[in-house]
C-alpha cells in the first residue's frame, strides 16, 4: 500500500507558562492544537525556576493532544519555538539536567552584571545587548559556581527539546545571539566573550540554520522515528517570520502582558541609538537577516489593570465598548508606566500617571486614553527603529491578546501612519515555527508563504495628521513628567 501524504507540519511552541502545539497543512490551515501548563518556581525573591522534567511532560502532553485524530504518518516536518534566554545545565556526558532552568524573568545576576559594568562597551559591540540578567550568560556563569567539579553542559530551550526529540545537541542562530556569549558580526560562539563571563569549561551546542533539517525525531511515543525537525526558533523571531515580515523595515507588534516589537533589518547588523536590541531574526541558506528589537513593560497588563485595580470593566474585551462610547479622551492622558518605561526611554523608576483630569472625565475618557498609552508606547519604538536604521517603516503587522482590540488597532494604525494587518490565526510563534519547518524540507516556497499570510483585517489610517501629531506632542511632553 503506498505511504500517507506527508501533508502536516507539527509545531511546539514551549513558552514561559505552557506548552503549545500547533498541526497545520499546506495553505497553514490548523488541523490540530494543544497546550498544557506547567509550575512556576519561586524559590528567592526576584529569583525565577523552571523544573526541566515539567517541562518535558507539558510538551509531550501539548504534543499528543494536537495530534489526536490525526495520522502521524501525515507529517512532512516539525518545528520548535520557545522562551529565549532561560538558562539550563545538563551534565556533559549524559545530558541529564544538574539544575533547574533560571528563567529569562530572573534577576539573581543583577551584582553580576553591575560588576562587569566596564565591560559592557565591549559586550554591546560584538552582542547587540546590553548587560542584563535577562540575557544568558550570567545565569550559566552562577550555576557554574554553584555547581563545583561537575562537567556541564549549557542548553536553550531549544537545545533541551531538541536532545529529549532527537538526541541532537544543537541550537539555532536566533536563541544563540540572545545568550551574550555569540558574536553577530562572526555568527557564531565568541572565545572572548566566553572568557569574559568565565564560562570557558561548559560545553556549548552547535549553532544550526534556522530552516532545514538539523535533526530527526527518535523514540518519542506517538511521533514517527525519523519525522525531520527542520525548523528552530526563539519565540520573537518566530512570531516575526510567522507574520510574514521576510524583508527589511517590515515590523511586528505581539501585544501581550506587555509588547515585544521587532523589525527585519535585513542583512545589516543594527546599531541603536535608543538603546534597543539588536539580534540575529534568523538564518536560512547561510545567509542572516537580522533585526532590532524593542519592548513596552506594560501593553495588554494595562487593560487588566482598568479591571483589577480601577474595577472599571468587568472583563478586558468591555474596554473597547467603554472607550468607543465617548468621541475623544477628553484632555485625558494616561502613561502605561506601571512597571516603569521600557525602550526607548528605558526609565525604570518611572511610574504611571493619568493627567488631565476634570470633573467632566468619566470612565469612557480614562478607559480611551488607556488605550491610547498603549499606541503611543508602541510608536515611541517603531519611531526609535525608523531613526536607527534610516528607513520608513512601510506597514505593520500585529498579534497578541490584545490585537483583538479593534479600537485599539484603529489608534495604532492612525498615530503610525501606516496600514495595520492583523491576521486570522493569532498563533504567529508557533505558525512561524511551522513556517521554518515546511521551508526546511520543501513543503513550501518563500513565495508561497508571502502568498499564504492568513489575513483577518487591514486597518488603514483615518486620522487627521495635523491632530496626530498635536496628539504625539501631548504624548510626549506628558512622559517626560511620569
Amino acid at each position: 500500500m503506498p505511504g500517507a501524504v506527508k501533508d502536516l507540519v507539527l509545531a511546539l511552541d514551549q513558552g514561559t507558562t505552557g506548552s503549545t502545539a500547533l498541526v497545520v497543512d499546506r495553505d497553514l490551515k490548523v488541523q490540530g492544537r494543544g497546550y498544557a501548563t506547567f509550575e512556576q518556581h519561586f524559590p528567592e525573591p526576584g529569583w525565577v525556576e523552571h523544573e526541566p522534567e515539567e517541562i518535558w511532560t507539558s510538551a509531550k502532553a501539548a504534543l499528543a493532544q494536537a495530534l489526536e485524530g490525526l495520522d502521524p504518518a501525515r507529517l512532512a516536518a516539525m518545528g520548535i519555538t520557545n522562551q529565549r534566554e532561560t538558562t539550563f545545565v545538563l551534565d556533559a556526558d549524559t545530558f541529564a539536567p544538574l539544575h533547574r532552568a533560571i528563567v529569562w524573568q530572573d534577576r539573581r545576576t543583577a551584582g553580576f552584571c553591575a560588576a562587569m559594568k566596564e565591560q559592557e562597551a565591549v559586550v554591546r559591540e560584538a552582542t547587540g545587548l546590553p548587560l542584563d540578567p535577562y540575557f544568558s550568560a550570567t545565569k550559566l556563569r552562577w550555576l557554574k559556581d554553584h555547581l563545583p567539579g561537575k562537567r556541564l553542559a549549557f542548553a536553550t530551550v531549544d537545545t533541551f527539546v531538541m536532545h529529549r526529540l532527537s538526541g541532537a545537541y544543537v541550537t539555532d542562530a536566533s536563541n544563540a545571539s540572545r545568550t551574550q556569549l555569540f558574536d553577530l558580526a562572526e555568527g557564531a560562539w565568541s572565545g572572548d566573550l566566553i572568557r569574559r563571563f568565565g564560562v570557558e569549561d561548559i560545553r556549548l551546542p552547535e549553532i544550526v540554520s534556522n530552516s532545514g533539517i538539523c535533526a530527526r525525531v527518535r523514540g518519542v511515543a506517538g511521533l514517527p522515528d525519523g519525522l525531520p525537525i527542520a525548523g528552530l526558533a526563539g519565540d520573537q523571531q518566530a512570531a516575526l517570520f510567522g507574520q510574514g515580515c521576510f524583508d527589511e523595515g517590515q515590523a511586528k507588534v505581539t501585544y501581550g502582558t506587555g509588547s515585544f516589537v521587532l523589525m527585519n533589518s535585513g542583512e545589516r547588523i543594527p546599531r541603536s541609538r535608543h538603546g534597543l536590541l539588536g539580534t540575529v531574526a534568523w538564518e536560512i541558506g547561510g545567509q542572516r537577516t537580522f533585526a532590532l528589537e524593542g519592548g513596552a513593560f506594560v501593553a495588554g497588563a494595562m487593560v487588566q489593570w482598568l479591571r483589577d485595580g480601577l474595577g472599571l470593566i468587568r472583563q478586558a474585551a468591555e474596554s473597547e465598548a467603554l472607550a468607543r462610547s465617548v468621541p475623544d479622551n477628553g484632555g485625558v492622558s494616561v502613561i502605561p508606566a506601571l512597571a516603569g518605561l521600557g525602550a526607548p526611554h528605558w526609565r525604570p523608576e518611572a511610574r504611571g500617571a493619568i493627567l488631565g483630569l476634570t470633573r467632566g472625565t468619566t470612565a469612557a475618557h480614562i478607559a480611551r486614553a488607556a488605550l491610547e498609552g498603549i499606541a503611543h508606547s508602541q510608536a515611541d519604538i517603531l519611531e526609535a527603529m525608523v531613526e536607527d536604521l534610516g528607513s520608513p517603516l512601510t506597514s505593520l503587522r500585529v498579534d497578541g491578546g490584545a490585537s483583538a482590540n479593534d479600537l485599539l488597532m484603529q489608534m495604532q494604525a492612525d498615530l503610525l501612519g501606516i496600514p495595520l494587518h492583523r491576521p486570522a490565526l493569532l498563533d504567529t510563534t508557533a505558525l512561524g515555527a511551522a513556517m521554518l519547518a515546511g521551508l526546511g524540507v520543501g513543503l513550501w516556497t518563500l513565495t508561497d508563504l508571502r502568498r499564504a499570510y492568513p489575513l483577518d483585517r487591514t486597518f488603514t489610517p483615518q486620522g487627521d495628521p495635523s491632530r496626530v501629531q498635536a496628539a504625539r506632542a501631548r504624548w510626549k511632553e506628558a512622559v517626560a513628567g511620569a
